[in-house]
């Protein structure tokens, strides 16, 4: 699969842009467990215009995330196309546009999957990012609306039409919200469309191996993007990629390669955002990584309480002497359950 000159191999697997979780610490550790392609959380053209701190600060990529591309939204072409030469100062590899965002707050003002109301307004301003910056543009939005205006269809040939480089498709409507279970079948119609020629990369419910397989063999799609399943489970994609290449399903991680795995999370949350800010931003993270195992209330605490360096390194120690050996009966689930509010 190639986006412009980027190749990106054969069944790649993207890691989906979240608010307040694909931040820089986050990306670090699933780019080592196996994201061909990654994605800045996405950020507001507003934002970006009124170089509002927070906003800026998410436009820091670094050279070993690449491909990497960085997701903008809001529902004005003006500020959308100056967002957009903006962040293609800060050198990434593809600009994406979200028309899939179903939050309200954001799909209220027309932005995000709001946008799929006024499909004329979408394909008009993707044409003029598409003209006004050099890098390839690429697009995530959703199957309509609601169940009534499911115009992917239609949509994914107006977007490629005005030169949309890649289209990743959510397997539910705006008014879905994150509700239900992911239907494909359009998402197939798409790939599998006379007239589309660019690659189609699908996205809903992705939370084993298992089901990233089904998903390429059925549906044909070019590439999966995981998005909720990836919290507290950024193995996911060692363990789809081993699924791909043998049909067998790699062992789990042990509860030590988890507290490993923490560590290095906190390390390198420390280097990018400070101790404070660091372990803060990854609380969220944490207790994530441990979830399912039992009788672990206390212990859950104190990860989401103390600031001390020393004391949450020494607290990740007790888990991995404490828990040795034990394994949740199905992890698929236990994320799927913990990712549902995301």
């Amino acid at each position: 699969m190639r986006i412009g000159t980027i190749d990106l191999g054969e069944k790649p697997l993207f890691l989906a842009p979240m608010e307040d979780v694909t931040d820089p610490s986050f990306r670090y550790i699933c780019k080592q467990y196996g994201a061909d392609m990654m994605y800045t959380e996405f950020i507001s053209s507003d934002g970006l215009i009124r170089d509002a701190r927070t906003s800026v600060k998410k436009l820091d990529i670094f050279d070993y995330e690449r491909p990497i591309g960085i997701q903008i939204y809001g529902h004005l072409i003006e500020p959308m196309v100056e967002a957009a030469k903006i962040a293609e100062a800060a050198n990434p590899d593809v600009i994406d546009i979200n028309f899939g965002c179903p939050v309200r707050k954001i799909a209220a003002r027309g932005a995000g999957s709001g946008m799929m109301n006024n499909v004329p307004l979408m394909v008009t301003m993707t044409k003029a990012i598409v003209d006004a910056v050099k890098i390839p543009v690429t697009v995530k939005t959703r199957l309509g609306y609601d169940e009534n205006s499911k115009n992917i269809v239609e949509i994914a040939e107006r977007l490629q039409d005005v030169g949309i480089q890649a289209l990743t498709i959510h397997g539910r409507t705006r008014a879905q919200l994150y509700k239900g279970v992911a239907d494909w079948t359009l998402i197939g119609d798409v790939k599998n469309n006379a007239r589309m020629n660019i690659p189609i990369i699908g996205n809903g419910d992705i939370n084993s191996a298992e089901r990233a397989g089904e998903m390429f063999d059925k549906y044909g799609v070019d590439g999966i993007m995981i998005a909720r399943a990836t919290y507290g489970r950024p193995w996911i994609f060692k363990e789809i990629k081993h699924y791909l290449a043998t049909g067998m399903l790699m062992p789990s991680l042990s509860i030590l390669e988890k507290v490993e795995l923490a560590k290095m999370h906190l390390q390198k949350s420390f280097d990018i955002k400070g101790c404070t800010v660091g372990i803060y931003e990854m609380r969220r993270h944490l207790t994530n990584y441990f979830k399912g195992l039992p009788h672990f209330k206390e212990t859950r605490l104190k990860l989401v309480t103390t600031l001390d360096i020393v004391e949450l390194m020494s607290i990740l120690d007790d888990i991995a002497i404490k828990y040795e050996g034990f394994q949740p009966e199905n992890e698929a689930e236990e994320t799927s359950a913990v990712n549902e509010d995301l």
